[in-house]
């Protein structure tokens, strides 16, 4: 399984929304605050992103709160 990196800000519900969607599924993932450092913020605007969360599973890139996608991406991925 590649690891999910879950790029958020600061006291954004569906970054909380997300993170807690993951953590009940037991999915474990990388969480890269763009609030908090800036290396995540510009690694985040090279990937043509200006909005979290934004959820990394492999190749698949999910913009905002969606578990469906979620859900098919983590299967694509064997998760």
């Amino acid at each position: 399984m590649d690891e999910v990196i879950v790029y958020t800000s600061i006291g954004w519900g569906p970054c909380m929304a997300t993170k807690s969607w993951l953590k009940r599924h037991k999915v474990e993932f990388e969480e890269r605050n763009v609030s908090e450092n800036n290396d995540y913020h510009l690694s985040l605007l090279k990937m043509g992103y200006r909005v979290t969360p934004v959820t990394v599973i492999g190749e698949e890139k999910i913009v905002g709160f969606n578990p469906t996608k979620f859900e098919e991406a983590l299967s694509a991925k064997g998760g």
